[in-house]
């Protein structure tokens, strides 16, 4: 395999192998269910939805676990504001999770456990940490547990921080813990709390710590050692710092590779619920095409960080473009499709830009490149098309038709099935009928030469707001943007 990976752990760029040749399990750490998701989130969902197409692509079976941590303090914080039940506010925001990246078009995982259906699996952990000296429980009868940062002398080592210079963890009472950077494993239940937000444990009634999670469920589902680990980076410490420390200190080998894409970024900020600057995806998706969306969050590389504010000129002319950008590639296969019918099939890996597609996305998900090579081989398509080459225009529609299935952006994947319902109509037959009888007009009108005749239907035609487009098979039309 000739992919390489940048390692936020060793901040270097190896090639990637595989535990077990022929197959990669991933694991990214899925949306803490609090509120609606914004575009830093599903951010994140598009760059591996793209690695786990590319290594599909590449021939590897591919497994992806992202959890859905729907028990956290501001799950409970949130609900208790809303007056509903903490669950009721944890499976609305989850549907609108799954909604958000459906109308992206990514694929569901192979997997979602949920933080709430793996209490068992956390306990056992957290008991077998106090086990071997990494963990214990407050002596302050809280029933909180917290795991020991200075027991661990490779804690620090994915954020290469040392523990003097690491600030306190922010996630529980420091009033029973032997270091204020002990970070809690379980939290026992306070009077103030649902009732139902709580489970039993040898430590008393309570619920799980947010870090413990995420080591539970990876090793539930893809077992004590496993490929890819990643998400965000805002995550890297201390949540991924700390699954690190805790399942490596019970003996779990853990990720081989960690991965972490940039942020999206409003004024120059994080996108944060905290900060209260962002832009939710079913707003986004209202305003853009969803490909146009999906498009503008995967062009740059996953490593850089994505401007993003409604007001600024710069990200409208981003998202315009992107819409551009798609709607150049469907002119192209529209007109291909046009040409070749159902003769000519191309293979789609017998191009150079399929060449430089692959080069680029095995150097480390290298999608502007590879987005580089997507437009060169519509370009080359459309001269292909001009000069009446029927064999290079199906090789250069099945590259590009390739390399939108890796970019999860091809129009006729069952993905975007929705785009095309929602855009669907009764009245289309009947609209294309009466433009394709003023097209026929028109060419009859070409066809005597009556150029005045015919540059009335088409500028009858332009005023309403229809692009026509003499191609050697006859007038094509279409929206104008």
């Amino acid at each position: 395999m000739n992919f390489r990976l940048y390692d936020s752990a060793s901040g270097q760029v190896h090639d990637f192998r595989p535990l077990v040749e022929g197959k990669v399990s991933i694991y990214h750490c899925g949306l803490t269910v609090q509120s609606s998701p914004h575009l830093g989130h599903i951010r994140k969902e598009v760059v591996f939805d793209v690695l786990r197409r590319w290594l599909t692509q590449s021939g590897h079976d591919v497994t992806v676990v992202a959890n859905v941590t729907d028990i956290d303090d501001k799950i409970l914080a949130k609900s208790a504001e809303r007056g509903v039940p903490w669950w009721a506010h944890a499976y609305e925001f989850e549907n609108e999770l799954h909604a958000a990246y459906a109308s992206l078009g990514c694929l569901p995982p192979t997997y979602e456990p949920r933080a709430t259906g793996h209490i068992p699996e956390m306990v056992e952990l957290i008991e077998t940490l106090i086990e071997r000296g990494h963990a214990y429980a407050a002596p302050d009868e809280s029933g909180d547990v917290y795991f020991d940062v200075k027991s661990w002398p490779r804690y620090g080592e994915l954020s290469h921080q040392k523990v003097d210079d690491m600030e306190d963890a922010a996630d529980a009472d420091p009033r029973g813990k032997r270091d204020p950077r002990d970070f809690a494993l379980w939290k026992g239940w306070k009077t103030t709390e649902p009732e139902t937000a709580c489970w039993s444990s040898p430590w008393g009634r309570g619920r799980p710590g947010w870090h413990i999670e995420c080591s539970a469920m990876a090793g539930k589902y893809l077992g004590d050692a496993f490929d890819i680990h990643g998400g965000g980076i805002d995550l890297r410490f201390p949540h991924h710092e700390n699954e690190l420390a805790q399942s490596q200190a019970v003996g779990r080998p853990f990720a081989t590779y960690w991965m972490h894409n940039a942020w999206v970024t409003m004024a120059g900020e994080k996108m944060s619920k905290s900060l209260g600057n962002t832009a939710k995806v079913t707003e986004v998706t209202q305003q853009y095409d969803p490909r146009a969306v999906r498009f503008f969050l995967l062009a740059p590389h996953y490593r850089s960080m994505i401007e993003f504010s409604p007001s600024d000129e710069a990200t409208r002319g981003s998202l315009d473009e992107a819409t551009k950008a798609i709607e150049r590639i469907d002119s192209f296969l529209a007109r291909a499709a046009e040409v070749l019918g159902e003769g000519t099939a191309g293979t789609g890996n017998d191009t150079p830009q399929w060449d430089a597609f692959t080069s680029s996305m095995d150097d480390d998900l290298g999608t502007p490149g590879a987005v580089a090579a997507l437009f060169t081989a519509v370009t080359e398509g459309n001269k292909a098309i001009t000069a009446g080459d029927a064999q290079a225009v199906a090789d250069h529609a099945a590259t590009v038709r390739r390399m939108l299935d890796v970019f999860g952006l091809n129009p006729d994947a069952p993905e975007w099935a929705h785009l095309k319902a929602a855009s669907s109509s009764d009245l289309e037959p009947v609209v294309d009928g009466l433009v394709t009888a003023l097209l026929d007009q028109r060419a009859d009108a070409r066809a005597r030469k009556d150029w005045a005749a015919a540059d009335s239907i088409r500028d009858t035609l332009a005023g309403l707001g229809l692009k026509i487009t003499d191609t050697p098979q006859g007038a094509r039309w279409e929206l104008e943007n």
